[in-house]
């Protein structure tokens, strides 16, 4: 069953992008992120172009990240004072982006700047996440303690603030450049970022597990909506058809995503979000050494499939 897409001027199988949303939703699910990160690169591989895919999947992201927050507010697991000051930082990060998005588009190099954005930011930090995992798995499996944390030069930092909820005393200056690094990275990418967010506030700025996914999630929520406004007023590049259908199938796809990741070992989950992240990473790379002009224009796919 074919849909043409009015903002991606694109004819795509309804079915096939029910079943990305639903794939997607599903790894959002069981790792607790919100899976731009792969959405993303799915819809330019079948032929969606960059921009339009990353200023879609903004909304999509969004949309799914709002009832996890809601859930995360309900059970006091968020830092309220934590995220307003990431969320300062990441605001000013959005906007940025989105100038940044306009000036590349403007230029012709936008293409190339989410394609090599992608293959770095992707291929770093699944590298970083697998090994992590993986040592994590050989310590359990010796029965060894995992490293105890200790202070970095970042709680040196001047500008320091009680944040009663994480039980933390910490200055606002990295926090305001971490929520600045993520609002940037998220609107010129399509990515809530939930996935490099989380390992910094917990191994960086040691914000206690108990309020890192729920405090990480409300920056995601706001900067991806403002991400999505922006988009929208700015580029107007936002297709609500293809998001709407995106979040049908992502959220059907969470629910079994969830339990399926309530059944495996945290160094599992780590192992297996590492290696999904790297080999996404990876396929860039080799769409960029191989076939470096046809990166975007794959639609067979997408048309016949």
């Amino acid at each position: 069953m074919q849909l043409y897409l009015p903002i991606a001027d694109l004819p795509v199988n309804v079915f096939l992008v029910l079943a990305m949303g639903a794939a997607v939703g599903f790894v959002s699910g069981m790792f607790g992120i919100g899976g731009g990160f792969l959405m993303t690169p799915l819809l330019i591989f079948i032929g969606i172009t960059p921009a339009v895919a990353v200023a879609s999947v903004a909304s999509h992201i969004a949309a799914s990240s709002f009832s996890g927050a809601l859930s995360y507010w309900r059970r006091r697991a968020i830092d309220p004072a934590l995220a307003s000051v990431l969320l300062c930082g990441g605001v000013t990060g959005t906007a940025l982006g989105v100038w940044t998005f306009t000036q590349l588009r403007a230029l012709g190099q936008l293409d190339l700047m989410i394609a090599l954005s992608y293959v770095v930011l992707l291929s770093t930090v699944g590298s970083l996440m697998f090994s992590e995992g993986l040592r994590a798995l050989m310590r359990t499996r010796r029965g060894a303690l995992p490293p105890r944390r200790t202070h970095n030069w970042i709680h040196g930092l001047p500008l320091k603030m009680r944040f009663k909820r994480s039980k933390i005393y910490l200055s606002v200056i990295p926090v305001v450049v971490v929520g600045i690094m993520i609002g940037f990275i998220g609107a010129i990418m399509g990515i809530g970022g939930g996935f490099i967010l989380v390992p910094i506030m917990i191994y960086l700025l040691r914000v206690p597990t108990s309020t890192v996914i729920g405090t990480s999630m409300v920056l995601t929520l706001v900067t991806m909506l403002f991400a999505t406004l922006l988009h929208a007023v700015t580029n107007h590049l936002v297709d609500a058809v293809l998001a709407l259908i995106l979040m049908v199938g992502g959220v059907t796809g969470a629910q079994f995503g969830a339990r399926a990741g309530q059944k495996i070992r945290g160094e599992q989950l780590r192992l297996l979000l590492g290696l999904l992240i790297l080999s996404v990473g990876v396929r860039f790379a080799i769409e960029l050494v191989i076939q470096p002009s046809d990166l975007f224009t794959i639609r067979e796919l997408g048309v016949n499939g």
